[in-house]
């Protein structure tokens, strides 16, 4: 059985398997998520032997359907079956469970069903949050996380909707701007941005708060309790002035970090995580 690989070249490129099947994929840093291989999907789903007229077939579809792949898909240079470097079209992962939507093959079907399933529960939630309280709960338990950090990443959840919440009240814009302040936040409790505290703790892809321990997401919410507290207190409107009271916010935290390291002698920061323990095969 094969393992994950990776290419000598470019460490951000590697191999999971679907059904058995090969399919390449590259890691954006700057947007933090992967790209897969079109291509290789097509073939894994389709079990066809020609997934390129395959893909042809399937674009020109897609595109009578409505669907505008143009901005979705990305020209990727991956490592082809002679070993050299071809320029791959490869798009994300809300791109491909589109696509595989109007995939005609048996073997899309448990994803189809799968997404089917997964629009339901959304909607159920919508009626009634608390479903979504009880998923979650749930779910973190058979990853096997203990029902006291369970616990606590539910309270954490929670700090996190009242400071966005407030953001929202505040003029801030979500996505980008969330993603701002956050990271000054982040900066200055823990000391490092978002992206280099996800990179020490080895994530791609992965929800940072999921991977804290029980005292970093206690300080993470200190941070933002503090941020939410000040910023209220401020009036801040706009991004400007929650950049103020993110960075406050931070330091509160951050003060509250150095002076438990200095008493302990032991850094708050840790660079575990809870991700799958390595298999013989990585898939989809």
């Amino acid at each position: 059985m094969e393992k994950d690989q990776q290419t000598p070249a470019d460490p951000v490129v590697s191999i999971v398997h679907f059904e058995d099947k090969a399919v390449r994929r590259h890691w954006d840093a700057d947007a933090e998520k992967w790209y897969f291989s079109i291509i290789d999907i097509v073939g894994a789903i389709t079990g066809t032997t020609i997934p390129r007229r395959y893909w042809t077939d399937l674009k020109n579809r897609l595109t009578e359907e409505g669907f505008q792949l143009y901005d979705k898909i990305v020209q990727l240079k991956l490592i082809a079956k002679d070993g050299k470097q071809r320029e791959t079209e490869c798009t994300d992962v809300e791109t491909i469970l589109r696509i595989v939507q109007s995939v005609p093959s048996p073997k899309a079907n448990p994803i189809k069903q799968w997404l089917a399933q997964v629009g339901y529960e959304r909607i159920e939630e919508s009626k009634d949050p608390e479903k979504a309280i009880n998923r979650a709960l749930a779910t973190y338990l058979l990853k096997g996380y203990s029902p006291e950090w369970v616990n606590q990443r539910l309270r954490a959840i929670e700090v996190r909707k009242e400071l966005t919440q407030e953001w929202s009240d505040r003029g801030v814009k979500e996505g980008k701007e969330y993603a701002v302040l956050t990271d000054i936040l982040t900066m200055g409790w823990s000391g490092m941005r978002t992206k280099d505290y996800k990179a020490h703790k080895g994530l791609k892809g992965h929800n940072l708060r999921d991977h804290m321990t029980n005292l970093e997401l206690v300080l993470n919410m200190l941070a933002e309790a503090s941020t939410t507290e000040i910023a209220r207190t401020m009036d801040a409107q706009g991004i400007g002035e929650n950049q103020v009271a993110a960075t406050k916010g931070g330091d509160i935290a951050g003060g509250a970090r150095k002076r438990l390291e200095e008493t302990t002698g032991k850094p708050v920061i840790s660079s575990g995580n809870h991700l799958p323990k390595p298999s013989d095969k990585k898939r989809l």
